[in-house]
């Protein structure tokens, strides 16, 4: 696929989309989270 034979490559890729999307939905997730430091 692509040109790239490699597994690991593939799999390199894939994690590394897959962290970013994780990352953007615990961020959208946790958006209006108040901090309960600032409440004090």
């Amino acid at each position: 696929m692509l040109g790239i034979d490699d597994p690991q490559i593939w799999l390199a890729y894939l994690l590394s989309i897959g962290s970013a999307l994780g990352c953007i939905i615990y961020g959208l997730v946790h958006w209006n989270y108040k901090d309960p430091l600032e409440e004090n």
